[in-house]
C-alpha cells in the first residue's frame, strides 16, 4: 500500500473508519474519493469533532458532513506556488492530482519547508545502549570500556594494529605531526584541493606546507604534481618531512603511485581519511597504507560520534605517544610531573559509545551512499555537461558525498546559481572545498600544479556541487533533487 493509499476512503465510508485510518497516517487527513476514484472531499479530526458535537454519531457515513470543495493543485506543482496557495488559504495541505482528478499525493507544508540536508547524522538502533552504558557503569569519565572498545574496531575496519580515539581528526593530524617531531622550517605536502583541517595542523606546529594539485580524473592529490615537486625539493635539499594526502569525498588517491614516490625519498605519508572511512584500495582499507592515517567522525561524515576522530598506525609506538601526548602528557611517576607540550584531545566514554554503534553499521551506510551516487550517476548523466568524480583503478570509495561538476562549454549555469536555485526548493547543496592556494590564510604558499601548464583544483571548485548525499535519504527525496536539478537546467536553457 502506498502513502497516499492509506489517505483514500470511499464516499459511503463512516467517521469510525475515518478516525482508525486517521491513527495510520503522519499527515492527519483522509481523501473521499467516488466510484471513479476522483477527489470529491477531505475529511480531518477536526471534521470528525464537530461532526459528533453536531449530533452525529461514529456510524454516520462521510457523505453526511456535506460537500466541500477539496484544495487541490496538479501533481508537478512548483514548490514556491503550493507555498503560496496553502498560505491564501491558511491551511497546511494541498491535495495533488492527476489530469483526471484522482488524487496523486499530498503537498504538507512541514515537508515544504523542511531543508533537505547535505549529510545529516543517521542514527542506528545501538548507540543508545552503549551510552547508556556508560551511564549505568559511571564510566563518565574520558577513558573506559566503550573507548577500549571503540579503538579496537577502528583497528579492525582500518587494518591497522594501533588506534587512539580522539576529540577530531584534526587532532589526530597535529598529533601525526608532533610524533615525527615536525617543526619550525619544515616542510609538509598536503593536497591542496580540500578543507582547511587538513592544512591547519602544519601551521600549529610552524612548518611551511607546500601544496600539491588535484588529479583531473580522481580530485586527489596528482601523482604527477607530486614527482615533480619531490624531484625538485630533493636536488635544492628540501625534501618534506611528511606528505599530507587527502582521500576527497570518500574517494580514495592512487595510493600505489604515491607511496611509490615517497618511499624513493624516504617520505613518510600521513593520510587524511576523514571522509573515507569504508572505503577500500587495492584490497584494504582506506587509510591502510601510509605511516599514519586520521579518520573524522564529526556530525556531517559517514559514521559520527557526534565530533570525534581516530590516529591509526601499525607502529605501536606512534600511537603510544600521540596517546600520551593526547592526555596532557603525565610522566610515569606517583605525582603530576609534565616534560612534554602535551593536549586534551582524548575521545570521552560516552561518545565513544555512539561510535560503537555507529560502526557496527558501517557497511550499511557506505552501501546506502552507493547505491545513492549510482542513482544520481543514472540519472544525470544524460544531462550533457553533468559529469562525476572518478574513482581510481583497485579502488572502492564510500561516496560520503556525490559532487557533480558542470562544464562551462555546455552548461553557461555557474554552479553557484544552481546552488542558490537548488536552495529555494528545500535542497542544500554545497560548492566543492575552495582550494587551499584560494585561501587567505595560505596567500604566499608553494603550490605545484598537475603539470606545467594547467592547474586543476581551481577549475574544480569554480565548477562543482555537492549534492544530498546522506543514508538515510530516501528514493522519493533524491528523486525530487534530480528533477530539481534537470528543471533548473532547462529552465536556463542549458539542455
Amino acid at each position: 500500500m502506498t502513502q497516499i493509499d492509506q489517505h483514500i476512503l470511499s464516499a459511503t465510508s463512516d467517521l469510525r473508519q475515518v478516525l482508525a485510518a486517521l491513527e495510520h497516517v503522519s499527515t492527519k487527513i483522509c481523501l473521499v474519493v467516488d466510484a471513479d476514484q476522483r477527489i470529491m472531499r477531505t475529511v480531518t479530526d477536526g471534521d470528525v469533532r464537530r461532526a459528533l458535537l453536531g449530533g452525529h454519531d461514529l456510524d454516520t457515513p462521510v457523505s453526511a458532513l456535506g460537500d466541500r470543495q477539496p484544495v487541490t493543485r496538479a501533481q508537478g506543482t512548483r514548490r514556491a506556488e503550493l507555498l503560496s496557495a496553502l498560505d491564501e488559504r491558511a491551511i497546511d495541505v494541498i491535495v495533488l492530482t492527476d489530469p483526471e482528478g484522482r488524487p496523486v499525493g499530498l503537498a504538507d507544508r512541514a515537508a515544504l519547508t523542511k531543508t533537505l540536508l547535505l549529510s545529516p547524522p543517521h542514527m542506528g538502533d545501538a548507540e543508545a545502549g552503549y551510552v547508556q552504558l556508560a551511564f549505568d557503569e559511571n564510566w563518565i569519565a574520558p577513558a573506559g570500556p566503550n573507548l577500549t572498545a571503540f579503538e579496537d574496531a577502528m583497528c579492525y575496519v582500518s587494518g591497522r594494529h594501533h588506534a587512539v580515539a580522539l576529540t577530531s581528526g584534526t587532532a589526530g593530524l597535529h598529533l601525526a605531526l608532533r610524533v615525527l617531531d615536525i617543526g619550525v622550517s619544515d616542510r609538509v605536502y598536503v593536497s591542496d584541493l580540500t578543507f582547511a583541517a587538513s592544512v591547519q595542523p602544519i601551521l600549529y606546529v610552524g612548518a611551511e606546507p607546500v601544496l600539491i594539485d588535484a588529479d583531473p580524473e580522481s580530485w586527489n592529490m596528482s601523482p604527477a604534481a607530486l614527482a615533480r615537486a619531490l624531484a625538485r625539493d630533493n636536488e635544492r635539499g628540501l625534501l618534506p618531512k611528511a606528505v599530507i594526502v587527502v582521500h576527497l569525498y570518500g574517494q580514495s588517491a592512487d595510493m600505489d603511485a604515491l607511496v611509490r614516490l615517497t618511499e624513493a625519498y624516504g617520505v613518510p605519508i600521513i593520510e587524511d581519511a576523514a571522509e573515507s572511512l569504508g572505503a577500500s584500495y587495492g584490497n584494504r582499507p582506506s587509510g591502510a597504507h601510509g605511516l599514519m592515517s586520521v579518520y573524522s567522525f564529526n556530525g556531517n561524515k559517514i559514521i559520527t560520534t557526534s565530533g570525534g576522530g581516530a590516529l591509526v598506525s601499525d607502529q605501536q609506538d606512534l600511537v603510544d605517544r600521540a596517546r600520551k601526548l593526547a592526555t596532557q602528557g603525565r610522566d610515569d611517576a606517583e605525582h603530576y610531573q609534565h616534560s612534554d607540550l602535551s593536549y586534551n584531545y582524548r575521545m570521552s566514554n560516552v561518545l565513544a559509545g555512539i561510535g560503537r554503534g555507529q560502526l557496527e553499521v558501517l557497511n550499511d551506510r557506505v552501501a546506502a551512499r552507493r547505491a545513492i551516487f549510482l542513482r544520481y550517476l543514472d540519472a544525470l548523466s544524460e544531462v550533457p555537461g553533468i559529469c562525476f568524480q572518478s574513482e581510481v583503478d583497485g579502488s572502492i570509495g564510500n561516496r560520503w558525498l556525490t559532487v557533480i561538476s558542470l562544464d562551462p562549454d555546455l552548461i553557461s549555469l555557474h554552479s553557484y546559481q544552481l546552488m542558490r536555485s537548488l536552495q529555494a526548493r528545500g535542497i542544500e547543496t554545497r560548492p566543492a572545498w575552495k582550494p587551499m592556494q584560494m585561501q587567505p590564510l595560505l596567500a604566499g604558499a608553494a603550490f605545484e600544479p598537475h603539470s606545467p601548464e594547467r592547474a586543476v583544483s581551481p577549475g574544480l571548485f569554480l565548477t562543482s556541487l555537492c549534492l544530498p548525499s546522506g543514508s538515510a535519504m530516501s528514493i522519493r527525496e533524491q528523486q525530487g533533487v534530480i528533477t530539481a536539478i534537470k528543471e533548473i537546467l532547462v529552465s536556463e536553457g542549458q539542455s
